[in-house]
């Protein structure tokens, strides 16, 4: 049941929280945490299409 009461949880937070500014630069460093992740994400298949196992260390010469 809504008791229209839903602004309370967010006053807390406070108006910078949602300034413009805050939120681009959130969303900035978030797209950036999403964009390594794609790399990562990237390199690991071009390394298990090549062969490669996961987990193996890369050079194991002696």
């Amino acid at each position: 049941m809504h008791h229209g009461h839903r602004r309370h949880f967010h006053r807390g937070l406070g108006k910078r929280w949602y300034d413009r500014e805050n939120v681009l630069e959130r969303l900035e460093s978030y797209q950036r945490d999403l964009e390594q992740e794609l790399a990562d994400v990237s390199d690991l298949i071009q390394r298990l299409k090549a062969g490669e196992v996961p987990g193996q260390a890369e050079a194991q010469s002696v």
